[in-house]
């Protein structure tokens, strides 16, 4: 079995984030790092190859200036390869030219199931994996909590806001995960190491035979056009219990109409 995982790399969310004045997109000059919501996609992957008794997980990101570190991070998860598609027109890229460019990169790859994070820390979409799907004319499943693969098919536990759903469909399909629902593995010493030897094959817009009319800016079908600070935190009021507190805070949890 192959299963590919859609990774992002983002800028560390533990640092300042930086905007670029003259587009307002944010800064990814510097070194970039595995995004959290994507382990859980790693981790499920390396559970159904080792469930199944052999097989590998890939990888495939899109980064600017052909960053690998987030990459590798997850390789010595355990992940045997990778592929990046770094190019400069790819900047300012909308979901749609994401999904399209890591579609076209997977289609080369020819898996049996692909997974990816719901939603990525820094963009909160949460559409990317299904118009991948969709690029890719393959069914989706989306909020998995839990994934068993059964030959040919795919059966998942579809979070829902009042338990799951029993979900299921023909590989290869397209699930994303959701946070939480595995407890990634930390790299050993020796993951680290090896994964420094493990291949990552970098790929351009020419390689992957898409048009760079449809990525960046110039293919975007959204713009930012203003950033604003966030108002300032104000100061909350301070009750003083001289024995009816109790009544002033349903007062206040009434006037919010939480009660």
């Amino acid at each position: 079995m192959k299963v590919v995982v859609c990774v992002k790399q983002i800028p560390d969310p533990a640092l300042p984030g930086e905007l670029d004045p003259s587009t307002n997109y944010l800064k990814r000059d510097d070194k970039l790092i595995l995004d959290e919501s994507d382990s859980y996609g790693v981790e499920m992957a390396l559970q159904l190859v080792e469930a199944a008794g052999g097989g590998e997980v890939s990888l495939v990101s899109m980064a600017a200036n052909g960053e690998v570190s987030g990459l590798r991070t997850a390789l010595a998860m355990g992940a045997e390869d990778a592929v990046l598609v770094s190019d400069d027109a790819l900047a300012g890229s909308d979901a749609l030219g994401t999904a399209r460019v890591l579609g076209a990169a997977i289609s080369r790859m020819s898996p049996d199931l692909v997974l990816a994070g719901v939603e990525s820390s820094d963009g909160y979409t949460g559409t990317v994996p299904e118009m991948i799907a969709g690029v890719l004319e393959m069914p989706s499943i989306t909020f998995a909590k839990q994934i068993e693969v059964d030959g040919t098919t795919v059966k998942v536990q579809r979070q829902t806001e009042a338990g799951y759903d029993d979900v299921e469909c023909q590989t290869p399909a397209l699930v994303s995960v959701t946070a939480g629902v595995v407890e990634p593995r930390y790299p050993s010493f020796k993951g680290i190491m090896a994964a420094k030897k493990k291949p990552v094959e970098e790929l351009d817009l020419a390689a992957l035979g898409v048009d760079a009319a449809v990525v960046g800016r110039s293919g975007a079908r959204q713009e930012t056009v203003r950033v604003t600070a966030a108002e300032e935190r104000q100061a909350g009021e301070v009750i003083e219990d001289e024995g009816d507190a109790h009544d002033k805070i349903v007062e206040f949890l009434g006037e919010l109409k939480i009660v």
